[in-house]
């Protein structure tokens, strides 16, 4: 347990700078007014979507890192490396196209017409952060797949540190920049992203950490095949990630049809919830990295011990994480802004929130394994029917059908995930028992 902590927690204080700046935005956006803080919840749907598929396809990095590592072939990490980048430039210039196209989505899911203009121009801000964020994600998981953690959190935190006054600068006009709203925000958001990304290759290629890797060593052209042994995994978790994440992004578009008090509330439930999430999420992302190097070393107990470890640490955190929305929802709304009518409705579904930690903790927990044994396309299938045949049809039902509103999707995330819970951890256990990769004991 004590190995599982020591690895995860620089990547839940990146992760939790990461989001932190996305609670920068929404606590900006709050104070500069209700419909900003609706365009940024908005166009923040849009944009989580090209977060969650950056971070499920790269996801495939730290895996074969690990594996590689544990069976002392570090002399082939340099080349798969290289190879990932070039995955990972693609994927983001593909996506800051696809988010400039953002309105489109807003239109379709009929989001109330005062917010879609905000919303518009903070994708339009934002999206130009989609290469420096891919590049940044590659970075990170093949420091991670080595088990160093520590640079994710100093990036995360400088980057959070950064948002700060240039978010309040773009956003409000101030020291001679002019007044963007929701568009300033995006934009000092792509800025962040950019450093973060610049800084993070530095440090590869001058920490003496890395050297034997070889990272930057040569220019290797585009290869087909370790691309397409990345994908073969990536893909999979891709889908499975979006399909989670998608759920949330959903959810935010139906409740958009509610109006600027619901999408605001919602923003603010859905901030502190995915903040709550950064632990569980940094452990199993640790827990990748345990079970992937004791797979390449052969080792099977070794595999049970490091789950193990991650689901305590993460349900313990959980619980701790639902006990504060419980007894502070109301009084963290009021961080956020100070309508009143948005504080009491965030207040409720932070409640909501509450009563999904532990399953949530649980489904990362179980995924994060899975990855570590490079178990991808069973799970993405488990997930989406925990999801999309479950979870967004109660959501939708109860919403609009039965006109619960906000409360109603919220719901339909708790069944979601539940059931999401119980197939993965199912299928985690089922599989630690003879891991793949390593020769069964006769």
């Amino acid at each position: 347990m004590r190995v599982t902590g020591v690895l995860a927690f620089p990547v839940v204080a990146g992760l939790l700078s990461a989001m932190g700046m996305n609670v920068v935005d929404a606590v900006i956006a709050g104070r500069h007014g209700p419909l900003t803080l609706a365009s940024v919840a908005m166009g923040t749907a849009v944009w989580s979507v090209v977060v969650l598929v950056l971070i499920g396809v790269l996801m495939a990095v730290p895996p074969f890192v690990a594996q590689l590592n544990g069976r002392q072939r570090r002399a082939e990490i340099g080349a798969l490396f290289r190879q990932a980048l070039w995955l990972a430039l693609v994927l983001g210039l593909v996506l800051m196209v696809l988010v400039r196209q953002g309105g489109l989505l807003l239109d379709v899911m009929g989001v109330a017409e005062e917010v879609r203009p905000g919303a518009v121009a903070f994708l339009h801000g934002i999206s130009w952060g989609a290469p420096a964020l891919a590049m940044f994600f590659c970075f990170r998981y093949l420091s991670e797949g080595v088990s160093w953690t520590v640079p994710t959190m100093v990036m995360g935190v400088a980057g959070l540190l950064a948002l700060l006054p240039i978010g309040y600068a773009l956003a409000f006009g101030l020291w001679g920049a002019p007044e963007l709203g929701a568009a300033g925000l995006g934009y000092a958001t792509a800025i962040v992203l950019w450093g973060q990304a610049l800084g993070f290759a530095a440090y590869l290629a001058r920490a003496r950490r890395y050297a034997d890797l070889g990272l930057f060593e040569r220019f290797d052209p585009p290869r087909w095949p370790p691309i397409r042994d990345l994908l073969r995994v990536g893909l999979p978790m891709g889908v499975m990630v979006f399909m989670e994440g998608s759920l949330f992004v959903a959810t935010a578009l139906v409740i958009g049809r509610l109006g600027t008090t619901a999408i605001a509330a919602h923003q603010i439930a859905l901030n502190v919830a995915s903040v709550a999430f950064m632990v569980p999420l940094g452990v199993a992302m640790a827990t990748t990295v345990r079970v992937g190097h004791a797979v390449g070393a052969g080792d099977a107990p070794a595999v049970r011990w490091a789950a193990a470890s991650g689901y305590s640490i993460a349900v313990l955190a959980q619980v701790v994480s639902a006990t504060i929305m419980v007894a502070g929802g109301t009084w963290i709304a009021t961080l956020y802004t100070n309508d009143t009518q948005v504080v009491a409705l965030a207040g409720t579904l932070l409640l909501f929130a509450a009563a999904f930690q532990l399953v949530d903790g649980v489904q990362a927990m179980s995924a994060g394994a899975l990855r570590g044994l490079k178990d991808a396309r069973i799970p993405m299938l488990l997930a989406g029917v925990s999801y999309w045949a479950v979870g967004m049809p109660v959501g939708v039902w109860l919403s609009l059908g039965l006109d619960w509103g906000a409360q109603g999707m919220w719901t339909g995330l708790i069944v979601g995930l539940s059931v999401a819970a119980v197939l993965l951890s199912v299928r985690f256990v089922r599989l630690a028992r003879n891991p793949p990769g390593i020769p069964a004991v006769a």
